[in-house]
């Protein structure tokens, strides 16, 4: 069993994508404090599957639901209180975009591929950000 300090390091997340006109879009929301571009991640609570940890976090930070996908997409890993937690994330096709949702204080934007790759900082979460069009 995890050390409890270590207990926020396993997390998991989504990258939500629609198709519009033919077109991937991906939907990134803020960070709270540095205001940085990310996807929805949070801890995996004991009682949800990473999958399903993913999609609450998904709800609850950018306002979305949809159909999270079984296979992996990939890992990566980012620092957190002097840590490093490791993310498993799953792509997720958004069926319903809510206009206020519990952390609405987010920003949250709908972006390209690309736009996606230049706006977010994290290398590791860059390359699982380029799988997703093999996937969907």
């Amino acid at each position: 069993m995890a050390v409890k300090s270590d207990y926020f390091c396993h997390q998991s997340g989504v990258i939500p994508y629609r198709l519009r006109k033919g077109s991937l879009e991906i939907l990134l929301i803020t960070s709270r404090k540095e205001r940085c571009w990310i996807i929805p991640k949070g801890i995996i609570e004991h009682e949800y599957s990473a999958r399903n940890s993913a999609a609450k976090e998904a709800l609850e930070e950018a306002g979305v639901k949809g159909s999270v996908h079984r296979k992996l997409l990939g890992v990566y890993r980012n620092r957190k209180l002097g840590k490093t937690c490791t993310v498993k994330v799953y792509p997720m096709r958004v069926t319903r975009i809510y206009k206020v949702w519990a952390e609405s204080d987010r920003e949250r934007e709908w972006v390209s591929l690309k736009k996606a790759l230049k706006l977010v900082s994290n290398d590791g979460l860059k390359r699982v950000i380029k799988k997703l069009p093999a996937t969907i």
